[in-house]
């Protein structure tokens, strides 16, 4: 599982840990408590989570006017396979 992780993040999984104060809602923090909900992994993978959809929402602006200039020549003039595909 732990090697699989590492192949399937975009962090570096063996940087150390830094403490952090963090301030979280009381009726959160019990209840997370209280079903043995481990917080330093779940802010972990919401980050990751966070980071990953922020950086494709980055590169999907970025990038905008090259998928647009893409999308409409494959309008007007078709893709290159069209005439071989079978489907």
């Amino acid at each position: 599982m732990n090697r699989l992780r590492q192949i399937s993040t975009s962090y570096d999984v063996s940087a150390p840990k830094r403490p952090t104060n963090l301030s979280v809602n009381s009726d959160l923090l019990e209840q997370a408590k209280a079903l043995n909900i481990n917080l330093s992994r779940t802010l972990e993978e919401s980050l990751e989570n966070r980071i990953r959809e922020e950086k494709r929402r980055k590169w999907l602006e970025e990038n905008r006017e090259a998928i647009e200039a893409y999308n409409k020549r494959i309008e007007e003039h078709g893709c290159f396979s069209d005439g071989v595909r079978s489907f």
